[in-house]
């Protein structure tokens, strides 16, 4: 009886605290309508997944997934994209000046909402016609270290 009581103890205290430790290890990537990097009519599936950027990005099949992993550098624009969309970043900053953001100057870049400091910043994105164009001004290495962060877990 003794034992019967100490294994139903056990499995109540791993069911009441399992969770909250498992929601404060990592942050949940959203992958709803998130579309492959390298093929971006497919949609990605969690079990194709590469570590990038102290988190994940998710690709639509085993193909694709080797492919990045080769040259990771050569589709960062892409996977910082990604990093946005499924909310793993947050924008902080302008990722042309790195300045403080100003929500009336938000525009869609490649299907992502993004902000900056000021209209003379937007207006270098919006005057560039090639999406490609746009998303490295946005996302490019150097403009996701500007305005980008990793999401941290939530600490109770």
């Amino acid at each position: 009886m003794l034992m019967k009581t100490l294994v139903v103890a056990t499995a109540m205290a791993c069911a009441l605290f399992a969770p909250r430790f498992q929601d404060t290890d990592e942050v949940k990537p959203e992958l709803k309508g998130v579309m492959c990097p390298m093929m971006p009519k497919k949609e990605v599936k969690e079990t194709f997944a590469a570590e990038y950027a102290g988190t994940k990005v998710f690709f639509c099949c085993k193909g694709c997934l080797g492919k990045f992993t080769k040259e990771p550098e050569k589709f960062a624009t892409v996977a910082n994209k990604q990093l946005v969309q499924t909310k793993l970043f947050q924008q902080t900053g302008c990722p042309i000046s790195g300045g403080k953001l100003n929500d009336a100057t938000e525009i869609e870049v490649g299907g992502t909402k993004v902000k900056f400091c000021c209209n003379n910043c937007k207006g270098k994105v919006e005057g560039e016609k090639d999406e490609k164009a746009q998303a490295d001004l946005v996302f490019g290495a150097d403009a996701f270290k500007k305005g980008f962060a990793k999401v941290e877990p939530k600490k109770d």
